[in-house]
């Protein structure tokens, strides 16, 4: 992970990443990162994600922060560089790993409904291979009742890494870990939604958690890398939905509880309440989806 090609050195020298998007994916973190990138005391990374905490294959033993997980700093101003790598909130041991690193790193975690965020994993991943399984196989492969706490014996981080998305939607066993490897006030939580709806809002939250000074004219709103339109396959089932809202009951529960993020708007809330038919749902999700050509 030695500085190579975009990372190379500046004349300002190296910065030690010190803030960190952890979690979770398709829930904003790329328009977030992009956002806080922009501002005038924070250097803009050589890539949006390190994947330095989940890297299976480092001698963790030994590591070499100084050489492996610095960015080069752009200007003599920058003090701060993030990390946005939604993964590490899931990933076995990541989180430790951090705190060996720098147990003050303030985090921010972003959080979506955990089935429209399951369905968009799903979407980006058949946009960019239409040989990845279909949706049906996909919430199948792996299905774990709860958080796993280790990688699947034989598996490779990579494919773990694609084929985690169910189990990325045990929010409240990533939270309930997360407090108990970091304080919670060194925590900021967010809601997808709420990124998008009150942007100015949380973006003053944002750089009020990390010690910066407000923008004195905040980035307009960009939603990045937002995913295809339409994507190949067989389109979500209403007891496909209702299967998954019943899996993630207790966690979303528990989640509910150690956030204190208001989620009863969220489809699979409103599922569970009886107040949302799993068809409608189903039938919303299932406008991206198109038949394979035969």
């Amino acid at each position: 992970m030695s500085a190579t090609g975009a990372d190379q050195e500046t004349p300002f020298g190296r910065l030690a990443y010190n803030f960190s998007i952890v979690g979770t994916q398709k829930s904003g973190t790329s328009t977030l990162s992009g956002t806080i990138s922009q501002h005038p005391l924070v250097c803009r990374p050589p890539r949006k994600e390190a994947h330095f905490f989940n890297d299976e294959e480092y001698d963790w033993a030994h590591p070499d922060y100084e050489r492996d997980y610095t960015a080069p700093k752009r200007a003599r101003i920058h003090r701060m560089v993030g990390d946005s790598t939604p993964v590490y909130l899931m990933w076995p041991r990541a989180l430790e790993r951090m705190a060996a690193y720098k147990p003050d790193m303030p985090l921010i975690a972003v959080f979506r409904d955990p089935i429209e965020r399951l369905f968009s994993h799903w979407t980006m991943l058949r946009s960019r291979n239409d040989a990845w399984p279909d949706w049906s196989d996909f919430i199948t492969e792996f299905r774990p009742s709860t958080l796993p706490l280790e990688l699947p014996p034989g598996e490779r981080a990579m494919r773990y890494k694609h084929m985690s998305g169910v189990a990325r939607g045990y929010y409240g066993a990533q939270l309930q870990h997360g407090f108990t490897v970091f304080d919670r006030d060194q925590w900021l939580l967010l809601e997808f939604r709420e990124l998008l709806r009150d942007y100015d809002v949380v973006v003053d939250r944002v750089t009020d958690h990390l010690g910066l000074p407000r923008f004195a004219e905040r980035p307009p709103l960009r939603n990045r890398y937002a995913g295809a339109d339409r994507v190949t396959g067989t389109p979500p089932t209403p007891d496909e939905i209702a299967d998954l809202a019943t899996l993630y009951a207790a966690d979303l529960s528990l989640f509910d509880r150690l956030s204190g993020l208001e989620t009863a708007h969220w489809p699979t809330s409103r599922i569970l309440a009886g107040t949302l038919d799993p068809g409608e749902l189903a039938e919303k999700l299932s406008v991206r989806v198109v038949p394979r050509p035969s």
